[in-house]
């Protein structure tokens, strides 16, 4: 069955979601993040079908997340490396890994998020650049941007002050 295409919403989230919003695509930027690189390694790793995985990892390549570099000549053998956009998506898949710990967690994590330098490990948040503020709490909300629709304007409150 073909999913809907979140292109022509007015919405970051939709439109993040149109590159990497299903499974599978958010599964290879995680042994991406990794360190896996390889088309056979991916396979192994995920236990999906080799036509689903050449068609997400080509999805993945147009969207930009990945880079597409060939690795040997004979015959021809191609690697798989996160591009700036795909390295910008560690942050996500940190913070779904610990919502997952938190409110799903596995039976044994095969994986846990450290700090190299420390060896401690780290339990990520999402914090505000300008304030350092976690993006959780509860007075940090979702408000009409410049291009809201009318129903935005209704239904999230008053638009920010401009800085």
């Amino acid at each position: 069955m073909e999913r809907k295409s979140f292109a022509d919403m007015p919405c970051p989230v939709a439109h993040a979601l149109e590159h990497v919003g299903d499974p599978w695509g958010l599964l290879i930027v995680r042994d991406a993040l990794h360190g896996l690189s390889r088309f056979d390694d991916f396979h192994r790793s995920l236990g999906i079908s080799t036509s689903s995985l050449t068609r997400r990892l080509n999805e993945l390549v147009a969207a930009g997340v990945l880079e597409r570099r060939l690795y040997q000549e004979r015959p021809k053998r191609y690697e798989y490396v996160l591009t700036t956009a795909g390295q910008d998506l560690k942050p996500v898949v940190a913070a779904l890994a610990a919502w997952g710990m938190t409110h799903d967690p596995p039976d044994a994590s095969p994986v846990v998020l450290v700090d190299d330098t420390t060896g401690m490990l780290v339990d990520p948040v999402v914090i505000d650049r300008n304030t350092g503020r976690d993006v959780a709490d509860a007075a940090i909300v979702f408000r009409p941007g410049p291009d809201a629709t009318e129903f935005d304007r209704r239904h999230r409150g008053p638009a920010p002050t401009p800085s």
